[in-house]
């Protein structure tokens, strides 16, 4: 369960936000604790589940992804059922590396990553146009995939 975070707790998560490779000691002296005092409140934020995980920022190309487009979904009902057998169905594919479910004219918006414009047609065909709940789908392909910065704190620390 999350937490509220106090002025220092915080700066701790906009620190490692920014970078989470910085070692225990230098978070500490950025936000002027002690180190054992940053390791406990660092160990707390995941506990609480503020601090969800730490990720490495990978290069596509070095894994073969040749190609990202933002796939719009649009299904036929909205019924519960239909919906979590779309969502269970859509995780399941090892391309789609973000999940948004909306609302609006589009009910889904997924974050795709293939090899090339037939790896991409073959995942919009054989994978998501083809299931029974899909009433639309439609593509854009990413040019650029410019990184957002970190996410902000409105808790007023």
């Amino acid at each position: 369960m999350n937490q509220d975070l106090d002025r220092i707790d915080g700066r701790l998560v906009a620190e490692l936000q920014n970078n989470a490779r910085l070692s225990n000691k230098e978070l500490a002296a950025r936000v002027g604790l002690a180190p054992s005092t940053t390791l406990e409140r660092v160990r707390r934020l995941q506990e609480t589940g503020t601090i969800l995980g730490f990720h490495a920022e990978v290069d596509p190309k070095a894994l073969g992804i040749g190609l990202e487009a933002l796939v719009s979904v649009r299904l036929h009902q909205h019924s519960r059922d239909l919906v979590a057998a779309f969502r269970a169905s859509i995780l399941e594919q090892p391309e789609v590396i973000d999940a948004y479910h909306l609302a609006g004219a589009i009910d889904f918006l997924l974050h795709v990553a293939v090899r090339d414009v037939d790896h991409l047609r073959n995942l919009a065909m054989d994978k998501i146009s083809s299931r029974a709940e899909v009433a639309h789908l439609e593509t854009a392909i990413i040019f650029e995939h410019i990184r957002g910065g970190a996410l902000p704190n409105f808790r007023g620390t």
